[in-house]
């Protein structure tokens, strides 16, 4: 059964951030070695794993680019980066990741395609793994695909009138568009409409590109982190944020 453990979200986990883009990059060093150092406070072994699941479909040479790009980035940290070869439902029920992932001070959800993401990871011992880390203190990241799966589902903005996929639900009533500052240059007026169209008790929210929002372990707020903004669209009252602004959500 998916987890749902939103109102979970307290002291006893790690820091959780959702990224509209950028992961790996020289620009994001600071958040991410920032997220590596709440885990390592937390008893965590100085590392990350990257989760490439959400580009498993892609070219091996896209595979091979992201995997060198996590390398490059722990070599600018200084620690170990450890790439999962995790591309598809069969790889997440290997049960040899798991000790490894629940013991990195980071757990990284990278981009592609967030449906592909959803249905590979869930009920998997992967994702228990995950969520075991990240319940002991490990730091979880989502960017922009690995963003959007954690609420309750992942919306069709490419073919809008498919129903949505069922997400991850580990914060089941808030969901995420990534590259904001971006995405309504790429898909149709449509798809916006449907983006838009959330349950009553939902929150939408935009993560521009180079930017994040962050629950940083044991503390109550969210915080944006990065160059860019996040903006509250639906759901609460509507307002832009920016670095070190704050942000009050629903447990």
């Amino acid at each position: 059964m998916t987890q749902h453990v939103g109102s979970q979200i307290g002291s006893q986990v790690g820091s959780l951030a959702l990224v509209g883009s950028g992961e790996y990059l020289p620009e994001m060093l600071e958040l991410e070695k920032s997220l590596i150092a709440d885990g390592v406070a937390r008893g965590k072994q100085a590392a990350f794993v990257q989760i490439p699941t959400a580009a498993g479909q892609e070219s091996p040479e896209r595979l091979r680019f992201w995997r060198d790009l996590g390398l490059s980035q722990g070599e600018r940290i200084g620690v170990p980066s450890h790439f999962l070869p995790i591309y598809n439902r069969e790889d997440a029920m290997n049960l040899d990741y798991a000790d490894l992932i629940r013991d990195s001070a980071l757990i990284y959800l990278s981009g592609g395609d967030p449906h592909h993401l959803a249905g590979s990871l869930i009920d998997t011992p992967v994702w228990q793994a995950i969520i075991e880390g990240w319940r002991s203190g490990s730091s979880l990241a989502g960017c922009s695909a690995g963003a959007m799966v954690m609420s309750s589902h992942v919306p069709n903005f490419r073919m809008s009138k498919q129903p949505p996929t069922q997400g991850l639900g580990l914060i089941p009533d808030i969901r995420v568009i990534p590259h904001f500052n971006k995405f309504f240059k790429w898909i149709p007026d449509s798809a916006a409409k449907v983006l838009l169209n959330l349950p009553t008790d939902s929150i939408l929210l935009g993560i521009d590109e180079m930017t994040a929002l962050i629950k940083r372990a044991g503390e109550t707020d969210w915080q944006v982190e990065g160059q860019a903004k996040v903006h509250v669209l639906k759901g609460l009252p509507a307002s832009q944020l920016g670095h070190k602004e704050r942000l009050t959500l629903p447990a």
